[in-house]
């Protein structure tokens, strides 16, 4: 098995929240990866990426290997970003890999982005094995791309999958189809086909070290050891970081109280707080906090009661998130654990029968 040297590597790491996106870059770094960039949102990885592409002497490289980028974020989300890096004339590299990490691991969102051309979906709770799992699946197992009238991104038939819904379903054998094998003409062949494969070199492979045809490869064990220390070592600072939110919690549900009307701007508040906790928790070993914050997601998505007795539900969720720091319950809190899950429901029962 080869063992591979990131170091050619560059990557784009795309995070709102400043603590995650540092804990990120340290571990990325720690991987071995020679050149990480940041961005804080979808937008200012945009300004970034179409820099690499008209001065790449300015941006300080010249091109990005692999995106790595959260979903939700504003005022560009990881999915138009996607969206932009898999159609617009500006991105430098339409064939990019682009994983995206996001605590809304939900089925919706992942079809979305499997249908915006996403190569990787990595799932908060994260961990430095996952994030490295992910980026080995790029490295080893590049996926074919498909042109249609309809879409435009990796084959979404894995190795052994089954083949998916669209244009895609109807033709499975190379003669039924045209395919290229270069990057440098992006636009339909001259074939009366409606249905394009480009199979590229495996660049990312040749960056890192190669190793035989058809070998698969892995990162030198003391790097990814070096990567799950640096972030427990992180994880000493969750407790402060998960009690910063949930006071911000607890001023915007005292400020909604003081509005009869009104309330939605607050519960959106809410629920973009309760996202990034729902995706935090597990990772830093908290996983009742990302099973509690799960739970206030739900509950204030659009459409949710925004009445008194609702306060009082996302009250006891808040609550319940307080308690575990406080208590610095770790893992899943044993009968602890199975008490607090059980005082929050039965306080989600009673205001909910109000």
């Amino acid at each position: 098995m080869a063992v591979y040297d990131l170091e050619r590597l560059s990557i784009l790491l795309v995070e709102d929240n400043a603590y995650i996106r540092d804990i990120l870059e340290r571990m990325l770094k720690t991987m071995g990866f020679g050149w990480v960039a940041t961005a804080k949102n979808g937008q200012d990885a945009i300004e970034f990426l179409r820099l690499v592409t008209k001065k790449p002497t300015h941006a300080g490289v010249m091109g990005v290997d692999i995106v790595l980028s959260d979903l939700l974020m504003s005022p560009i989300d990881g999915l138009l970003l996607l969206r932009w890096v898999r159609a617009s004339k500006d991105s430098p590299n339409r064939f990019m890999p682009f994983l995206m990490l996001s605590g809304a691991a939900d089925r919706v969102y992942v079809e979305k982005a499997r249908d915006l051309g996403v190569n990787e979906f990595v799932a908060k709770p994260f961990s430095a094995q996952s994030i490295y799992r992910h980026v080995l699946e790029a490295i080893d197992h590049p996926r074919q791309f498909v042109v249609t009238h309809e879409y435009y991104g990796p084959d979404r038939r894995r190795r052994n999958g089954a083949p998916p819904e669209g244009n895609e379903r109807r033709h499975n054998q190379d003669k039924d189809v045209a395919i290229v094998y270069s990057q440098d003409k992006v636009v339909k062949p001259t074939s009366p086909s409606d249905v394009w494969f480009f199979r590229l070199p495996n660049r990312l492979k040749e960056k890192v070290g190669g190793g035989k045809p058809g070998e698969v490869g892995e990162m030198p064990k003391d790097l990814l050891d070096q990567a799950e220390k640096q972030l427990e070592r992180d994880a000493l600072d969750f407790a402060q970081w998960a009690a910063n939110y949930i006071a911000k919690l607890t001023h915007l549900m005292n400020e909604a109280k003081t509005r009869a009307v009104g309330r939605r701007k607050d519960f959106d508040e809410i629920n973009l707080i309760a996202h990034e906790l729902r995706g935090q928790g597990g990772t830093f070993g908290y996983p009742l906090i990302s099973t509690f914050a799960k739970m206030l997601y739900d509950y204030t998505l659009p459409g949710c009661r925004e009445d008194d007795n609702s306060l009082e539900i996302v009250k006891s969720h808040v609550d319940s998130m307080r308690a575990v720091i406080r208590d610095r319950v770790s893992g899943d809190g044993g009968q602890l654990g199975k008490d607090l899950l059980a005082a929050l429901k039965a306080a989600i029962s009673k205001h909910q029968t109000k």
